[in-house]
């Protein structure tokens, strides 16, 4: 009886040495995960746990979740997560697989090879509502006159409660909800000399929370002179509006002077040199209204008298 039993041991010890024992008893082989939580800040959702360590080879995890939805209409189905299915290190990022504000349950076990381990969950389960906010990072500046701030990308569910003052006694607050990020955002002017200060809080709607104010950064605006290029620029034009501006006044007049009242210059044979000649009428077939004589036409005018008296039509 006692050589059967070293014969069985012996050969237990063997078959253990050439084939591993995790075949017939795979939970035992492999530590389930322990330790298992959830670190969540900003709406970003981590599951850490406890490595296992086996030495000589190489452990794997696998993360399975379970929602409202998986458990009430699903028939408590387990989905494997979309990150850590598998995964090298003792770490996953479910921040994909949690959607909604409602209990999450999480489970993750251990493989090495074709042997795995018992699953080990997390209690208890997850909401995200329970995620720590913190205030967003940002970056004042000005731009020329205006307020500038740039605010940390958070992601798509954030929104930012910007408020914006002028540092000096009884100064109003002024502020503006953010909704986009990744370009600057201008957020006023300013008035030069003065210091302006920013500060800022995270609002996420989907879990009706927000988080504290960021350290409010200030700038201040120097009374900035004009470049010495500019100044003078600025300078030779003005001069050159001065001297332009009456000539563009004279010949304005000038055109419409000549617009308005044209000046009409007469001939020589139209003028009237003596006051006291008046205009005689002439008759006759030609349609002549006025003849208007001068002293200079005196021959003239005898000559066509004469011709008158031939005709019988004298006065």
């Amino acid at each position: 009886m006692v050589l059967e039993g070293t014969w069985a041991s012996l050969f237990t010890w063997v078959f253990c040495t050439l084939i591993p024992c995790s075949l017939t008893d795979p939970g035992a082989v492999v530590p389930a995960p322990q330790n298992l939580s959830v670190h969540s800040a900003n709406m970003k959702h981590l599951l850490v746990w406890s490595p296992v360590i086996l030495p000589g080879e190489t452990v794997h995890y696998w993360v399975e979740y379970q929602g409202e939805y998986e458990s009430l209409y699903m028939s408590h189905m387990w989905i494997p997560s979309s990150w850590c299915s598998p995964t090298p290190g003792p770490e996953c990022d479910v921040t994909d697989d949690i959607t909604a504000t409602v209990p999450y349950r999480l489970r993750v076990r251990a493989t090495s090879g074709p042997r795995a381990s018992a699953w080990s969950a997390l209690k208890p389960p997850f909401n995200r509502n329970s995620t720590l906010l913190l205030p967003p990072r940002m970056a004042v500046r000005k731009d020329g006159s205006h307020l500038v701030i740039e605010l940390e990308d958070l992601g798509p569910q954030f929104e930012f409660f910007v408020t914006f003052w002028r540092k000096a006694p009884g100064a109003k607050e002024h502020a503006k909800v953010v909704s986009s990020v990744g370009f600057p955002v201008y957020l006023g002017a300013m008035e030069p000399g003065a210091v302006y200060c920013v500060k800022a809080r995270a609002l996420v709607r989907a879990i009706a929370r927000r988080s504290a104010f960021s350290q409010a950064q200030c700038v201040e605006v120097q009374g900035e002179a004009l470049p010495l290029g500019l100044a003078l620029f600025a300078f030779v034009a003005f001069m050159l509006f001065l001297v332009a501006l009456p000539v563009s006044i004279w010949k304005a007049g000038q055109l419409l002077r000549y617009s308005c009242c044209p000046m009409a210059i007469l001939p020589d044979t139209l003028k009237i040199t003596n006051p006291s000649q008046k205009p005689a009428p002439c008759r006759g077939e030609e349609k002549v209204d006025v003849c208007v004589m001068t002293d200079r036409d005196a021959p003239r005018r005898g000559l066509r008298h004469a011709e008158l008296a031939d005709l019988g039509e004298g006065p």
